[in-house]
C-alpha cells in the first residue's frame, strides 16, 4: 500500500508541474492571495474569476488594506462575480485575523474554520498550499475524479468519508497543496464530466472507470428540478434628473448591493397596483407610474426573474437620504455596485436613451 500512495500522489505531483495553466494566484505562496482566490472560484470558472482577482490584487495588495477598506469598495470590485455572500464574509474575515490573530491567517484548521465564510473545503486547500498542511480537498472536480478511480456511482455521505479516507492515505505529506491542486486541474483539463481524455490522464492505470470502459457513468449525475421563475416589477422613481436607490440589508441575497424599490408580482396580479404596494411598504411614499420600459431577463443559480421595469414619481416629496438611501445622477450609476440583473436594465434603457 505504501508503494500505490508513492506512485498515485507522484503521478498526480508530477503531471501538475508539467501541465499546470500559469494562473496568477499560483505564482504565489501568499496565503492571504491563495485564500482571497479560493473564496473567488467557488461555485465560479476560472476564466470568470482571474480577471476579478487581478483587479482585486492591484486594488488590495495585502489581507490588511482589505480589514481597513468598506464593504462598498469591496461590493464594487466584486460587481458581476455574483454570490456576494462571499464577498461580505471575506471582509469579515480579515478584519477578525487582525483583530484576533495579530493579521496572520490561522495555521490551525479548527481556527481557520471558526472564521465567516470558512468550509472545510476552503480550510483544506488554503492550508495545504500555503502552509503544507497534508489536508485533502474534496471541490467537485475532485469528487468526480476519485469517483472514477474508486468506482462510486453515488456521491452519498458515506460514498464522500470514502473518498475522504483514501485521499488521507495517498496525500503527499511533503507537497500536499501541489497534490491537491494536480487532482483538480486533472478533473479540468482531462477527467471531464463529459468526453474525459482517459488516454492523457496520469492515474488512468489506477481508475476503475476506465478499465470499465464507461468512466461517464461515474458518478450518477444529479436530476435537477426544473428552476422556479418570478417577475418581478421595479420602480424607477425620477426627482428632476435623479432618480432613486436602496441598498439591500446585508443578510438578505445579494446583501449589501444597491437597488430600485418593487417586488414580485404573482400570476393574475396588476403588476402596476402591486408596484404602488410595494413602493409603498418600502418606502413609504404613494408613486405615479406613468411609463413602463421594458424588461430584462436574467438566471440566478436557483431560479430566474422577468425584470419589469417602470419610470415613477413621487406624489409629494418624501424620500431622504441616507446611507441606505440615495438619489444619483444616471452617470453616477458606476459609483454604485447593481446586482447584474440591473446592469442588462441600465443597457437597455441607453439605447433608449433613458428619459429622453
Amino acid at each position: 500500500m505504501l508503494s500505490l500512495n508513492k506512485t498515485f500522489s507522484n503521478d498526480v505531483i508530477s503531471w501538475y508541474n508539467k501541465n499546470k495553466r500559469p494562473l496568477s494566484f499560483r505564482m504565489t505562496k501568499d496565503p492571504y492571495k491563495i485564500w482571497l482566490s479560493e473564496v473567488m472560484l467557488q461555485q465560479t470558472k476560472v476564466k470568470t474569476a482571474l480577471p476579478y482577482y487581478d483587479n482585486w490584487i492591484k486594488k488590495f495588495p495585502t489581507l490588511k488594506s482589505v480589514s481597513l477598506s468598506n464593504l462598498d469598495s469591496l461590493l464594487k470590485l466584486w460587481e458581476g462575480l455574483g454570490y456576494y455572500k462571499r464577498c461580505n464574509n471575506f471582509y469579515k474575515a480579515t478584519k477578525l485575523v487582525v483583530s484576533d490573530f495579530n493579521s496572520e491567517i490561522p495555521k490551525e484548521k479548527t481556527q481557520f474554520m471558526s472564521l465567516p465564510g470558512v468550509g472545510d473545503y476552503t480550510a483544506s486547500a488554503v492550508l495545504s498550499i500555503a502552509f503544507n498542511k497534508p489536508y485533502p480537498v474534496l471541490d467537485g472536480n475532485v469528487k468526480r475524479v476519485m469517483s472514477r478511480i474508486i468506482g462510486i456511482k453515488t456521491l452519498t455521505k458515506h460514498n464522500l468519508k470514502r473518498i475522504n479516507k483514501f485521499l488521507n492515505l495517498v496525500i503527499c505529506e511533503k507537497n500536499p497543496g501541489d497534490f491537491n491542486q494536480g487532482l483538480m486541474e486533472i478533473g479540468a483539463l482531462i477527467c471531464k464530466p463529459h468526453n474525459p481524455v482517459c488516454i492523457k490522464c496520469p492515474i488512468n492505470n489506477f481508475c476503475y472507470a476506465s478499465r470499465m470502459k464507461h468512466p461517464e457513468a461515474y458518478p450518477v449525475k444529479k436530476k435537477f428540478k426544473p428552476r422556479p421563475h418570478f417577475n418581478v416589477a421595479i420602480a424607477i422613481i425620477w426627482r428632476k434628473d435623479k432618480f432613486y436607490i436602496q441598498k439591500r440589508n446585508a443578510d438578505q441575497m445579494l446583501g449589501g448591493l444597491w437597488e430600485f424599490p418593487g417586488g414580485i408580482v404573482n400570476q393574475g396580479q396588476d403588476p402596476e397596483l402591486v408596484l404602488k404596494q410595494k413602493v409603498y411598504e418600502e418606502c413609504g411614499v404613494e408613486t405615479k407610474i406613468f411609463k413602463k420600459i421594458g424588461f430584462v431577463d436574467h438566471a440566478f443559480s436557483h431560479f430566474t426573474i422577468r425584470l419589469n421595469g417602470y419610470f415613477c414619481t413621487e406624489k409629494k416629496y418624501f424620500l431622504n437620504e441616507n446611507k441606505n438611501r440615495k438619489w444619483i445622477l444616471k452617470q453616477n450609476i458606476k459609483n454604485y455596485s447593481f446586482p447584474k440583473a440591473n446592469h442588462k436594465l441600465f443597457k437597455q434603457l441607453e439605447l433608449n436613451n433613458w428619459y429622453a
